[in-house]
Order: C-alpha cells, then sequence, then structure tokens
C-alpha cells in the first residue's frame, strides 16, 4: 500500500507529486488497468509475446 506523509510545512502539490511517482513505480495503474477487462489466456500469451518482441528489438538497436 503506497503511503506519503506531508511534512509540517510541505505543500500539498509536492507531497501530490510524491504520490503519483511512487504509484507508477509500483505499477499500480498498470495492474489496474490490465485488470480492468477479463483477458483470455490467448491473449495473454500474444501480449506478452509482442512485449517480447519489442523489447528484443529495441536491445538490438540500442
Amino acid at each position: 500500500m503506497t503511503q506519503v506523509v506531508i511534512g509540517e510545512n510541505e505543500a500539498i502539490e509536492s507531497a501530490l507529486r510524491r504520490f503519483k511517482r511512487q504509484v507508477s513505480q509500483a505499477g499500480i495503474l498498470a495492474d489496474v488497468r490490465c485488470r480492468m477487462y477479463y483477458e483470455t489466456p490467448q491473449e495473454k500469451r500474444k501480449r506478452k509475446a509482442s512485449a517480447a518482441r519489442r523489447k528484443n528489438n529495441f536491445r538490438r538497436r540500442g
């Protein structure tokens, strides 16, 4: 669970920025997007395979 403790003289904007950073690093929003709709096992395999191809292709170029 992501928590942000706000300091005594800290602005709400900076605390919100820290919270957003923690949420994105934890991958919470990506997980929510994946679980928003049911994905069949075949779709999961296709998605993972295409991600692996993109990742592998990126490694070759970089």
